[in-house]
């Protein structure tokens, strides 16, 4: 099994998107799989400009920049992975435009003029399966509590499946970065005992990524689950007074 992590954080490889991927391929290692991350932060990659050179005969699928930036490598690595993880935090209650500008450029690898259906029953124009109806899974960072906060980027995701027909075999939600120390704060796991189970579901969910292709529910609910250790946590936090107790502590705790 070959896998590939697209790190879309603007933090790079110092971000807690990259310490997660990191947790899901140490899994994926001793299950014997190979990975690679591309780091977008560390890519030239320009903005689609929609001229649609990508569509005339002469240019037909490959776009003016095709010479000028990585996209198009990036693409090839995705062809050639069996497996591709969209890893990215939340910005603005979205992807990060990392990913989106990323993204944005799979217009030049599809014709437009080539209509279809997918699978899913919606209509669509043709896609370089190769690259756009890869098997994928979403991970999702943000450093807020809220559930509210990845919505959009699950909604995303979502729906990039259905119209490219590429499986979505597993969605990561990992919230409270900050609080938790980004996984790089030691005492992190004395005052949050669950966040070895988090961190350890990410390694099985690595190791299930590599022998079976997808990740189990079961461990895909571990991976997010709350750490905050207090009873109904879950259910509280939807609770506005409750959400006013919580913006106290933490300004106790940031301060």
């Amino acid at each position: 099994m070959r896998l590939l992590a697209i790190n879309a954080s603007y933090r790079g490889d110092q971000g807690h998107t990259r310490f997660l991927i990191d947790r899901l391929f140490r899994g994926a290692a001793a299950a014997g799989a190979e990975f690679e991350v591309v780091t977008l932060a560390k890519f030239k990659i320009n903005h689609c400009l929609a001229c649609d050179r990508c569509h005339t005969a002469e240019h037909y699928l490959k776009c003016v920049y095709a010479d000028k930036d990585d996209a198009a490598g990036i693409f090839a690595k995705m062809a050639a992975a069996d497996r591709v993880i969209y890893a990215t935090p939340v910005y603005l209650f979205g992807v990060s435009g990392l990913l989106k500008t990323f993204l944005d450029r799979l217009y030049g690898t599809s014709d437009v003029n080539q209509m279809r259906v997918t699978r899913s029953g919606l209509f669509f124009h043709h896609v370089d399966e190769a690259v756009c109806s890869k098997p994928f899974v979403s991970l999702i960072v943000c450093d807020n509590l809220d559930p509210e906060m990845p919505k959009n980027g699950r909604a995303y995701f979502r729906t990039f499946g259905r119209f490219m027909d590429a499986p979505h075999v597993g969605e990561l939600i990992r919230s409270g970065g900050r609080l938790f120390g980004y996984g790089r704060d030691p005492q992190a796991a004395e005052r949050f005992p669950k966040i070895r189970a988090v961190y350890a579901a990410y390694e099985q969910a690595g190791r299930e990524l590599a022998l079976n292709g997808r990740i189990s529910r079961v461990t895909q609910r571990r991976a997010s689950q709350e750490i905050i250790p207090v009873p109904f946590f879950g259910l509280l936090k939807h609770l506005t007074p409750f959400k006013h107790k919580m913006k106290q502590k933490a300004q106790e705790y940031f301060a």
